[in-house]
């Protein structure tokens, strides 16, 4: 019989059923793959993606790794036995603690761990190591969204409604998401607004979610890169000028818009034209299009990574939540303003403590009430719990120097951080780098120890989708003898290092502790229990006890003191951490995802299907760009910069601007692409600048002078 539970890979977490094979009901390298069934269910209505179909092919990966693994002095990781790997981690993390302090131990997190997992490596951090250094791979991710959205509406939910209230809509503008191929799925929701005329798609690139624009179903509108802030600058600008703006909603549930009112006024149509390279009649269309919209059927805009990977990328996040505001979109019965979720986990995963500033339930970890509740469920004095630490790229780049031992989970920083190169160098600086995964990947390759945990299939837990939706995920086969549970991972650790505090190997009772930790927090879990999600209830934090959660959030107040949301007046500012774009034969490069791959590909890349598919990094050019540097169609080319030195093929298409390139990131070693990406970083949420990188590309595979010496670390 098949066991229920949920699609590994994105945060659509699309509904599935998993059926052992008939042989041996187990997963591990000599066993048949679980057969693999969509179910029905509100996201995907029973369907999935490639990947979601595919992704049974890993349980059995004959390259799965069942045993610690340990470096030895000639480079080579070779077995060795639980209680050896166990103790020599703590015998480490006290050495470092001696020698330099808490602090100069590490955690790297993933938004792919379970809300367990990601509870418990917050409080093993803090309580067992010590130390304020924490964070995580969401800070590649969301963190732009989160930091606007808190600012705006005093709550960080990606989607602050179901998907399914998409169905219905007229208009829905989405920037910087590609859904058609990143959660294929989804595209179903769009139907409505297709239908109607009304998607309007914001990419530099010719999507296939673009192309769904196409035949009268909508709108793409194709701005130079780095310039999505101007252009919301403009619609904001037209909306107020043309008379579009709901004033009712904007006296009543707001406050600032004389502010924005008055920093969107030198923003005309002619001037956006001429920064962005959008036509006037297609800013003045999308405007008019949203506010139709919003008065007849309901009106939503959704972000994704493309406008939020930026060094400005809160001040474009929250100028499309100002947008949405002078619209009356957000908390409204049939619109609404959201941004899309990425990882698996990518919701619940920054809710509970493995961000360096977060304490669980959303607490900030500055908060002296905060401190004291979660101090009080741990059983400890609030003064043990470590300040804020460090956001993600300014903790790697300590490795080595002032962070000693590390400890990664979920993450493959060696290709999926930017300036890959230099975080490749700290990770060898380090005096000890401890890995969880399934898979040596490139990052479990530099570690001293590699540990083997288990896959999700092979676990009990619970993730919260896009929705803010808490699901169960179910353990649906046997893993292979020798991997473990993190949660016992870290509970073993922590009865080694004398840690204050309980530390659980059970799931179940790690989210008992997690409701409590959380009660009335923003992200309150104190009413959900396996009991209730066993049974299938739809339950979206916050969901205090005794309630039945909140789907709909922003209905009756938004979540700041008064119940009213903030316009924040936003501009584009010159920065020097961003790179110069289209100076001399410099182009702008574009990272991101595709519809075989996921993340760094370190499990994508290992299924056949998909690797199959899509075996190698190409670059997207323009002909026009090809042509004038003398690159042919599937030939070879390097890219390159002071940061590094990418090599690997072209594919020229017209799906591209002239001045943009496009390299997906799942990618390693010579493919790698960000070897090219910057870790200058939003001064806000600490984003780095993925989406926009000056680079020169040749035909060729040699090194063009002056790109730097990056290309010379190997990954």
């Amino acid at each position: 019989m098949g066991t229920a539970t949920h699609c590994p890979y994105c945060a659509l977490q699309c509904a599935m059923t998993v059926t052992p094979a008939a042989a041996t009901g187990v997963a591990g390298p000599a066993a048949d793959p679980p057969a693999i069934a969509g179910r029905d269910f509100p996201t995907n209505r029973g369907g999935l993606c490639r990947k979601g179909w595919t992704s049974a092919t890993l349980l059995g990966h004959p390259g799965r790794i069942t045993n610690p693994l340990l470096r030895g002095a000639d480079g080579v990781h070779r077995p060795i036995g639980w209680d050896e790997a166990l103790d020599l981690i703590a015998a480490q993390v006290r050495a470092t603690r001696e020698d330099h302090g808490p602090d100069a131990v590490g955690v790297f997190g993933g938004g792919g761990l379970t809300n367990e997992k990601a509870y418990q490596l917050g409080k093993f951090a803090r309580l067992a190591l010590g130390t304020s250094r924490i964070d995580y791979n969401g800070r590649f991710c969301m963190s732009s969204a989160a930091a606007a959205g808190n600012r705006a509406f005093g709550l960080d939910r990606g989607l602050p409604f179901p998907v399914e209230d998409l169905d219905g809509a007229h208009t829905v503008l989405l920037l910087g998401s590609n859904v058609a191929e990143t959660m294929p799925p989804f595209v179903q929701h769009l139907a409505g607004a297709r239908a109607a005329g009304g998607l309007i798609v914001v990419d530099p690139r010719r999507t296939t979610t673009a192309d769904f624009t196409a035949d009268g179903a909508g709108l793409h509108l194709q701005p130079a890169p780095a310039t999505d802030l101007p252009l919301l600058l403009g619609l904001c600008h037209i909306v107020i000028h043309e008379g579009l703006a709901n004033t009712d909603f904007i006296h009543g549930r707001t406050t600032g818009f004389k502010a924005v009112a008055r920093s969107v006024a030198s923003w005309w149509p002619e001037r956006v034209q001429a920064v962005t390279g959008v036509p006037v009649h297609l800013l003045r269309e999308t405007a008019r299009l949203l506010a139709h919209g919003a008065r007849h059927g309901g009106s939503y805009i959704l972000t994704g990574r493309g406008v939020e990977q930026h060094v400005d990328g809160t001040d474009t996040a929250t100028a499309t939540i100002n947008l949405a505001l002078l619209l009356g979109l957000p908390g409204s019965a049939n619109s609404g303003y959201g941004t899309l979720t990425g990882q698996g986990n990518g919701q619940g995963g920054r809710e509970h403590g493995q961000k360096a500033d977060q304490l669980p339930g959303y607490r900030k970890i500055t908060d002296p009430a905060a401190r004291a509740h979660v101090a009080a469920v741990w059983g400890v004095d609030p003064a043990d719990i470590p300040g804020p630490g460090l956001p993600a790229v300014e903790l790697l780049a300590e490795l080595g120097r002032s962070v000693h031992t590390f400890f990664i989970h979920g993450a493959n920083v060696a290709v999926s951080a930017p300036n890959a190169g230099e975080v490749l160098a700290g990770l060898r600086r380090l005096d000890f780098l401890v890995v969880c995964d399934f898979f040596m990947t490139e990052t479990a390759q530099e570690a001293d120890l590699v540990l083997p945990v288990l896959q999700w299939a092979e676990e009990e837990g619970t993730v919260t989708n896009l929705e803010g939706r808490v699901l169960r995920r179910r353990a649906a086969v046997t893993p292979p003898e020798g991997a473990r549970s993190e949660l016992w991972i870290m509970a073993e650790l922590a009865r080694r290092l004398d840690a204050p505090s309980t530390f659980s190997a059970d799931p179940e009772t790690v989210f008992t502790e997690l409701r409590a930790a959380s009660a009335g927090g923003l992200a309150d879990y104190s009413g959900i229990d396996y009991a209730l999600l066993d049974v299938g209830a739809a339950l979206h934090w916050p969901c205090p006890a005794g309630s039945t959660g909140t789907p709909r959030l922003f209905r009756d107040a938004f979540a700041h003191p008064g119940g009213l949301a903030v316009l924040v007046p936003v501009s584009p500012a010159a920065s020097n951490a961003r790179d110069t774009l289209f100076t001399g034969p410099t182009l702008a490069l574009v990272t991101g995802r595709l519809l075989e791959h996921y993340q760094s590909g370190a499990q994508t890349r290992r299924v056949p299907e998909l690797a199959g598919a899509v075996p190698r990094a190409e670059l997207l050019i323009h002909p026009l760009a090809a042509a004038s540097r003398g690159i042919d169609d599937g030939g070879p080319v390097t890219i390159a910069n002071g940061r590094g030195t990418v090599r690997c093929t072209a594919r020229v298409s017209t799906a591209v601007r002239p001045d943009t390139l496009f390299l997906p990131f799942h990618f390693a070693r010579e493919e790698c692409a960000n070897l090219l990406t910057s870790d200058s970083v939003d001064p806000v949420s600490g984003m780095p600048e993925f989406k926009a990188s000056s680079v020169t590309v040749t035909a060729g595979t040699g090194i063009p002078a002056g790109a730097g010496a990056a290309h010379l670390v190997s990954l």
